[in-house]
């Protein structure tokens, strides 16, 4: 009974995230073309959703190389 309601916490756990993340990402990047930091909240969104996620995970780290070098070019 227990191991259930511990399974069933991660679960929950895992949707929060999941929308949670999806939403931050969606507001950054809808502030591509609306006024906002998109540069710093598509990076936030990520960043939840590669808690769960691997593919988050790689895109995260292809993100933060990117900032990086248009940092360097400045």
């Amino acid at each position: 009974m227990i191991h259930v309601v511990f399974r069933t916490l991660g679960q929950a756990k895992r949707l929060v995230v999941t929308v949670i993340g999806f939403t931050i990402l969606a507001a950054g990047i809808a502030m591509i073309v609306l006024p906002g930091p998109a540069i710093v909240v598509i990076p936030v969104g990520l960043a939840i959703l590669a808690t769960e996620f691997i593919w988050a995970r790689k895109l995260l780290d292809t993100v933060k190389e990117r900032i990086e070098r248009m940092r360097k070019r400045n």
